[in-house]
């Protein structure tokens, strides 16, 4: 019988496709088993976000489909290649909860860093970090360091540097964590126009549900350790999305259908109809 996660038709070409990927870790302690049995397919120009309780192996996930870690067993294929030959070709970007930006080097040089590694001929490379530093709306901060900058912008410094070899996936493991509300739901609104002029396939890492609804065009939703999808819903939310989608019934609906499933139960449709309590219940972080 074919498993409840495993996807039942396959595009020709997804942007990511797993099958029976199994993660164990060996320590002195003993071996630990981060994830079993995961099965997803996402299309390419797909917003998906992985939302689970903490240490359910979403970022060992994230990492495996980035070839930073090997798994235990199954296949992982990034655009029709193995990860590992879609890492040598520079076919993804990623983008982690620190920045990770350079002290001694400022914006520029910073979004500059992956181009000169890569050897691309100047006038390329400087017209190439202009874009990306227009793209996220710091072209006027490029000779701003990183201490200069806020939070917020600094992770907005670190799309642009992750999106500059224009990579077709772009990974992101909890960019906005450690973030305030605000800062995260206006970078949340930047990520979705960014998403939209690139068309590039984004796999987000959060454990807001709230956000996770309003990016996504899916949410695969993760039991506990040992790490395996459960669920995978789609978020029919119209785009663009803005402030009034967050108001909306139907982002409600969708908020407590991810709760739900996380829960391991099925979402009660009249859930969302009911008191604001209710609704403000339906808002928040998972783990």
């Amino acid at each position: 019988m074919t498993p409840p996660n495993r996807p039942t038709t396959r595009p020709a070409q997804p942007a990511v496709h797993l099958v029976d990927v199994n993660m164990r870790f060996h320590t002195r302690a003993g071996d630990t088993t981060a994830l079993t049995d995961i099965n997803l397919s996402i299309a390419p120009g797909e917003f998906v976000s992985l939302i689970g309780p903490s240490g359910c192996g979403k970022s060992t996930l994230l990492r495996i489909v980035g070839d930073l870690i090997k798994p235990t067993s199954g296949l992982v294929e990034v655009n029709g290649k193995s990860a590992h030959q879609a890492r040598v070709g520079r076919e993804y970007g990623m983008v982690f909860q620190a920045p990770v930006l350079f002290d001694w080097r400022n914006v520029e040089a910073n979004v500059r860093l992956p181009l000169e590694l890569m050897g691309m001929e100047r006038r390329r490379r400087e017209a190439r970090v202009k874009e990306m530093l227009e793209l996220v709306e710091l072209g006027s901060f490029m000779r701003h360091y990183p201490h200069q900058l806020s939070g917020g912008m600094q992770q907005r410094v670190a799309i642009a540097r992750a999106l500059a070899l224009e990579p077709t996936l772009l990974l992101m493991d909890e960019p906005f964590g450690a973030l305030d509300e605000m800062t995260r739901e206006r970078l949340n609104a930047e990520v979705l126009r960014i998403w939209q002029q690139t068309g590039t396939t984004v796999i987000f890492v959060t454990h807001s549900i709230p956000e996770a609804v309003f990016l996504s065009t899916r949410v695969a939703v993760m039991t506990p350790r040992p790490g395996r999808i459960i669920n995978v819903i789609e978020t029919d939310l119209p785009q663009p999305r803005n402030e009034a989608t967050r108001e909306s019934e139907r982002y409600f609906e969708k908020v407590t259908e991810v709760r739900e499933s996380l829960r391991g139960r099925r979402a009660d449709k009249t859930a969302t109809k009911g008191s604001s309590e209710d609704r403000l219940r339906a808002e928040g972080p998972v783990g």
